[in-house]
């Protein structure tokens, strides 16, 4: 074989090497699990659990909510 020849086989034997393990690396069998997103409630509950500045405000807003839902669905219930 030519020297020319050579180069080209070990250059064609190095570009399927890559492309095996391209293609090896990128379908391999570990799934990524899909994380389901917070709603704003979750995501306001996680801020007013946490230690940040401020977050007992939120866990206060949070409470003053409940109550003014619950007074909503106790006026709804009255029959008007």
């Amino acid at each position: 074989m030519s020297p020319r020849t050579v180069r080209r086989l070990r250059r064609a034997a190095f570009v399927a090497s890559v492309v095996v393990v391209a293609l090896l690396t990128s379908c391999s069998g570990q799934k990524k699990q899909a994380q389901r997103e917070m709603t704003e409630r979750e995501r306001n509950e996680a801020i007013a659990r946490s230690p940040l500045p401020g977050a007992a405000v939120v866990g206060r807003a949070l409470a003053v909510s409940d109550r003014e839902q619950a007074r909503a669905a106790g006026m709804d219930s009255l029959g008007h």
